[in-house]
């Protein structure tokens, strides 16, 4: 059975399209829920300016994608996980993780963009592709660590100077301590 699609669908059609689809599918979803209309030379010229303008609008959306992928290529994130010993991570890093970072840095790239076949699971460096179109793909790294653990110190010279002052303070009584007799 042909018919007009009243709106987009994905996998389907564009609006303003005559389809050819079974007679089920049409009876079934399209026409009771209105997606679709009888294909008529008025209702054809009636979903002309809506095609036309959905049509702009894509072209739209595919230059603020290839400007986004431009902006992706390169780019580099870090996320802190717990981890044991031996780098494997309580937990896992999916796609959603990821695609929550590039969103706090300011990229509009959502979960479905991030190409993973399997959630990240030890710490190390991953080149995750993100793909926006089928031939818009840009590559990110994805820097994986561990978060300190209580107790573990940032080994940071501030800290390290610190020490050595109450090391030299604590010299000169001890050797006050025995020099005096006793």
């Amino acid at each position: 059975m042909k018919v007009l699609l009243t709106d987009t669908l994905d996998r389907i059609g564009i609006v303003g399209e005559v389809i050819d689809v079974s007679d089920g599918f049409a009876r079934n979803y399209l026409l009771p829920k209105k997606l679709a209309i009888q294909p008529t030379d008025g209702n054809i010229k009636r979903l002309e300016t809506a095609r036309k303008d959905y049509e702009k609008q894509q072209r739209e959306m595919r230059q603020q994608k290839e400007k986004l992928v431009e902006t992706l290529t390169g780019v580099e994130i870090t996320l802190i996980r717990a981890a044991n010993d031996d780098g494997h991570l309580f937990g896992s890093v999916s796609r959603r993780d990821i695609a929550d970072e590039l969103q706090k840095q300011g990229f509009a790239v959502q979960h479905d963009d991030v190409r993973l076949d399997e959630p990240l699971r030890r710490i190390d460096t991953f080149t995750v592709p993100v793909q926006l179109a089928a031939d818009l793909k840009a590559d990110i790294k994805v820097w994986i660590v561990r978060e300190k653990k209580e107790g573990e110190t940032q080994g940071s010279p501030d800290a390290a100077e610190h020490g050595n002052q109450q090391d030299h303070q604590e010299a000169p009584a001890a050797e006050e301590a025995q020099a005096q007799p006793a």
